[in-house]
Order: C-alpha cells, then structure tokens, then sequence
C-alpha cells in the first residue's frame, strides 16, 4: 500500500512511495508526531538523479527488514533536496560539523523532535562493508544512545546550534575601509593555481565544473589581457567538451567527471549545470571563435529544448544517471555495436575519433565516447580531407544518436523549480544573443511565461510545480536567479513587461529576504516556517550564491532603472560578506562579479529606433565580449520608459547613448563609431 509520498510532486519522493518505510515528508504532521511520541527522527535528503540515493533506496528501503527498525524507532521522514534546499543547507552544513568532513547524497541525519542533529552520515549499506556500518545496526543503537543519552545529546545540540549561528556572516563592527580589487586578484591566483595546466579544470578528481570560477577567470583574463588567467576558463571549457563529461552524440553536459582527464562522469545530466555552461560556452566563442564552443553551444541548448523543455514552456529538472538500473547503460557502447550500425568509412572515422580502437575506458568492457584523437589526425592517418573526415563524422554522430534514441531512457525529473528555470532562461537568452538564435530567445520567453503565469501569485514565488499543481514558499535563488534571468531576456528582445516583473522581483527581494539591519539576503523568506538556522548564503556551490546573483543584478537593476535603493542594497551585500570576500575570495566568485561591478558601474547603451533597424545594431554588438555592458534595444513603439532609458527617437535610423553610472555620452548615429567608444577608441566624426 503506497504511504504519504504518493500524494507529493516530487519525483523523487514518489519514488519511495510503496516503500515499506512509513515515509512522511516534511511538515508538521510528521514533526507534531515525533514531538507527541518523543520519538527522533530519522531524516534522509536525496534527488531523483542520484545513483547513490537510488543503492541505499535498493538496500534498505524497499528492505521490509530494515523498513520494520526504521518504524519501530523512528518518525521516518524523506525530502527532496531539490525541492527543499533550505533544509539540504542546514543539515549539510550540521552533518559537516558533526563528522569533520562533507558531506553529500543520500543524507542520513538523526533529529530530536524539536529538528535538531544529533548524529548523521550519507550513505549507509544495509550490512556493514565499504568500511561503513550497516544501516540495519545503526538503527537500534542510535535509538538507545536517543533514550539514554539525552543530557549528552542536549549538551551538544547547544554547541551544534551555536556554531551553526556562526556560520551567518555579521555586518562589521566598525566603519571600513572602501573596497579594492585585492580580493578580485587574491580570487584569479587562487584559481591559477588550481588550474590542471595538463587536462584543464580545477583541483583534481573527481573534476567539478565550476563555472562562476571559470566565468570570472574569462571576464578578468580578457578585460585584464592576461592570457593565463583567460585560459583557465578556455582551456577547461575545450577539454571538457572533448571530454566524456560532455555527451557526444546527444549535447549537454553531465554533473561532474570521476577522473581527472574529463572520461567518465557521474552520468546524470542537471539543469543548473546545462544553464550557466551554456552562457560560459557562448562567451568563450565570443573570445576564442574556436568551432568547437558553436558547436556544444548548439548541440546543448538543441539537448535543452528536445529533452528538458515540456511542453508549458518551462524547464524540466535532471535526467538520472540510471537506466535499467545501470549507471551510464544508456550512453555507453562496444566496438563491434558501433561497426554493426555504422558504414565502413564511418567506423574508419569514428573509432580512431572517439577511442574505440583503445581499451574499455568503462567498468573494463564498455567504451564511453570521448575525443583521443583530434579530427586532423584522424585525417592524416586516413589520407582523406578534414572536411570529409567531418562530413563522415557528422553522419556517424548522427547515426549512432538515432540508434540511442531507441534505447531505454535514463529517468527524468519533471518538476519544474523556478530557481533553476531562471538560470536556464538566462543561458539561453544569453546564448541567443551571441548566435543570433530567434528560436532559443521563444525557449527561454515561455519558460518565463510559465513560472510567471503558474508560479507567481499575489507577488510571490511558488518554488517547483509538478503536474499544474505549484507550492512551496520561494527562496532566495528563485527571486535572484529570476532577476538576473530577465534583466538577460531585455537585452536579448526588448518586453516592457518582463521590465515590470523584473522590478517586482527586486522589490520582493528588499521586502522578504533582506536583512534591514545588518545587509544581504537570507536563504528563506521573512515568513518562512521556522527552521533552526536561517542562512545567509555567499559561497558559490554546484549554483552560484543567492547573494552574489541578488548583489549583481540589483545593482544592474538599479542601473538600468535609475533606482538607487537596488544599488544601496548591492553594497550592504558586498559590506555583509567583506570577510569571505578578503579571508576566502575563491569560494566566492559570484560576490567578486558583484563587487568588480561596485568598484566600476556597467555600462548601459540604450539603442532607440525602428525594430528592422535595431537588429543590426543588436546583432554587431552582441558579435564582442563585453561583459561589462548592457545593450538594451527599445523600439519606437515602447511607451512608459524609465527615465534612464526613456531616450529620444531619431527621425532617422539608429541613437546610442553609453551611460556609466548617472553619467551619458552624447547619443552615437553611426555603428562604428559606437563600437570605437566602447573599445575606448576616438570617435571618428559621422
């Protein structure tokens, strides 16, 4: 008989809802019972596309042996850390106090009634090996350290609690010192020096992407002309798409690489990973024109609007890395597959292209396709022409996706969660501009129609929706992510009321999330269900910080609009976190995009005309990376304009005005001469 979890939206949570666990999901039901019962709670925290959360699910849950101790001592309670990231932050942040070391998914957290942690882990085996204890022993010894030791429990809850108050950053005691770039520099040496000048990449395996890291190395290389600095990002995003972490038949990238060459990945494919590669992706072509960066950049929003996109408009959430309960079953091949689908000369490319004339590269008997030869190679070795050898490559590539396509498919998670619909909308809008792609610029406005017609109610945001039924309080990264995604969307295509929505997000930001005393932004709104911690985040994480987001787009905002509160508020963010920023500024790369744009306003070129005669304009200055600048293009029939972009038609034509702070220039006629402003180059007379 299902339990609770049949009802919930969350994919994950029906997952578990014919467990033989007496499952509840978080909420007072299940919080009232454990208080009335005196009984703890046995928390666990997983995502639908987690392989590790799906073991433990095999081991113990389905397990009617492990199920009975879990009901016996236990008020059992499953969230979905997609869902509910607020409760995934604390415990997280509670399990790394507890165990001295991170911790992950599946997360195992035993509470008191009253929610507070007294002993958790990640995953547990139903017997013990890997050097774990077995979860079927666990049980009844944590349920008698819970019965006897409650002086002990209490005692350190008071000392977890207090250490976790820690962890919310506190506005300065005393007046400080104007901010510098140092921490920017400190920032770019830090990731230097994690650079993998071999394989690109930061750190070692496993080989996360890291992409506010890589973004903000891009942005200071070039500004900068530090050539080192800039390839950090180039270098990684290059051997990345080249990498296994990459699909190469079907586009879009996976969650994060096991080795440190980019070969084999943890192959479940998130949305938020997909959205911000996909911006970095297109600026990297702007800075490099290497083929390859147009190419993923195509292949993966091609991936976003086949697979993730639902019909309503919005953004799904994750494909699993599971199919017929194997891990990368779906993506994974042998040679003799490969040589019965494809043509002799196909095969004589593709092989030598993609590592099938080497050695398994996967559990010993599977090949996952990667590039071990680069495609002049291949030619070389072929004595045929690169352009054949990419013609034949192209039909191969495509002949082996046709083939997948009827394999069965890894799960999808088709919740639609506004945070990362945001981060999405901005990738593709992004990526419109720089292609020049009307097609993704529709993508990404009816993903924004959704979350405004289904998720947004009395100016609020709804969190996830699943099968038209949307609920849940919003969080920071919703509002932020929002934001930042609309302000891209104006500069993509001109929509005074996606103006409007962008400013009641900022409002609503200021209003529910701001800490007026202190500055910056809590995780969860001011009517929040009370929780034992109320973070403040500013590290960047597998997403970038709620803060450092809010503080860069409100600060473009209040640009963009003349609205000096928005850019207050960016400040007292930046002055929150000037700890982190000075003591730890490579975990916070999204506060130093903020804090360099504090330090030197954006640009604002506002473009007024006709429509056919703003494209071109549009076109040629979306053509340079110019991460510093906002081009919106306002067409003649646009009405009830800030005053900072209410401008004046020209009878004839295109006008540019380039604003720096409150200051403007005089309007700009002629393109080149627009272009040599901006490059800071003189003005030739029009």
């Amino acid at each position: 008989m299902p339990n609770r979890l049949a009802t919930e939206t969350s994919p994950y949570l029906q997952q578990h809802a014919n467990n033989p666990v007496d499952w509840y999901p978080w909420g007072e039901e299940a919080l009232e019972r454990a208080r009335r019962e005196e009984k703890p709670i046995l928390l666990s925290i997983g995502y639908s596309a987690c392989h590790w959360c799906h073991v433990m699910a095999q081991e113990c849950f389905e397990d009617p042996e492990v199920a009975e101790a879990m009901n016996r001592h236990f008020v059992n309670v499953k969230v979905d850390r997609e869902e509910r990231p607020d409760l995934d932050q604390i415990y997280q942040t509670a399990h790394a106090m507890l165990n001295q070391r991170s911790g992950g998914w599946p997360l195992t957290m035993f509470l008191t009634p009253d929610q507070k942690p007294f002993f958790g882990g990640t995953y547990f085996p139903k017997h013990s090996r890997y050097q774990l204890p077995g979860f079927i022993d666990l049980l009844p010894k944590i349920a008698e350290v819970f019965r006897t030791q409650r002086a002990a429990i209490d005692a350190q809850n008071k000392s977890l609690l207090a250490a976790l108050s820690r962890t919310v950053p506190v506005a300065p005691a005393t007046t400080c010192q104007p901010f510098d770039a140092t921490p920017i520099r400190a920032a770019v040496r830090s990731h230097l020096q994690a650079f993998d000048t071999q394989h690109g990449g930061l750190g070692d395996a496993p080989k996360f992407p890291h992409p506010a890291e890589l973004a903000l190395c891009l942005r200071c290389g070039v500004k900068r002309g530090d050539d080192a600095t800039t390839r950090v990002a180039t270098f990684t995003l290059q051997k990345m798409a080249e990498g296994g972490i990459y699909d190469q038949l079907g586009g879009g990238f996976c969650r994060y690489s096991v080795d440190r060459y980019w070969t084999i990945p943890h192959f479940e494919k998130m949305l938020y990973d997909n959205a911000q590669l996909l911006k970095l992706v297109a600026d990297a072509w702007l800075v490099t024109r290497n083929p390859l960066f147009e190419r993923v950049a195509e292949e993966t929003a091609g991936w976003v609007a086949r697979e993730m996109q639902s019909p309503a408009g919005a953004y799904y959430s994750t494909l699993d890395a599971d199919s017929e309960h194997e891990e990368g079953k779906y993506y994974v091949w042998t040679p003799d597959e490969v040589r019965s689908i494809l043509a002799p000369e196909e095969y004589e490319v593709l092989a030598p292209h993609f590592g099938l004339d080497r050695s398994a590269n996967f559990e010993g008997r599977h090949w996952h396709l990667r590039v071990t030869r680069p495609l002049e190679v291949v030619a070389a070795s072929t004595g045929r022409p690169l352009s054949e050898c990419e013609r034949v490559l192209l039909a191969a590539r495509q002949n082996l996706f046709a083939v997948r396509e009827k394999r069965i498919r890894p799960g999808r998670d088709e919740k639609i969660l506004a945070s990362w619909n945001g981060l999405m909308i901005e990738g593709m809008a992004h990526a419109a501009r720089v292609f020049r792609r009307d097609d993704w610029i529709d993508s990404a406005e009816r993903a924004l129609a959704f979350v405004r017609q289904r998720m947004w109610r009395d100016r609020r945001l709804l969190a996830t929706c699943k099968d038209g039924r949307a609920h849940l309080n919003a969080y920071l990264d919703d509002y932020a992510f929002l934001l930042a995604a609309v302000l891209e969307l104006l500069q993509a295509r001109w929509n005074a009321e996606h103006l409007t929505f962008g400013r009641e997000l900022a409002d609503a930001l200021l209003e529910r999330f701001e800490d007026s005393e202190a500055g910056g932004f809590a995780f969860t709104s001011s009517d929040h269900e009370p929780l034992i911690l109320r973070p403040k985040p500013g590290f960047d994480t597998a997403t970038p910080s709620g803060n450092g987001v809010a503080a860069f787009a409100l600060q473009r905002l209040g640009y963009l609009v003349g609205e000096q509160r928005y850019i207050v508020a960016a400040e007292r963010t930046l002055t929150l976190f000037r700890e982190p920023i000075e003591r730890q500024a490579g975990a916070v790369s999204t506060l130093l995009a903020a804090l360099e744009e504090h330090l030197t306003a954006p640009r604002v070129v506002v473009l007024r005309g006709r429509t056919r005669d703003l494209e071109p304009w549009q076109r040629a200055l979306a053509s340079a990376y110019r991460p510093d600048t906002i081009v919106i293009a306002i067409p003649d029939h646009a009405a009830e304009l800030p005053e900072v972009l209410a401008k004046p038609l020209p009878r004839e034509g295109v006008n540019a005005w380039v604003c720096k702070g409150v200051t403007c220039a005089p309007p700009v006629a002629d393109l080149d001469n627009l272009h040599r402003l901006l490059d800071g180059s003189p003005a030739t007379a029009s």
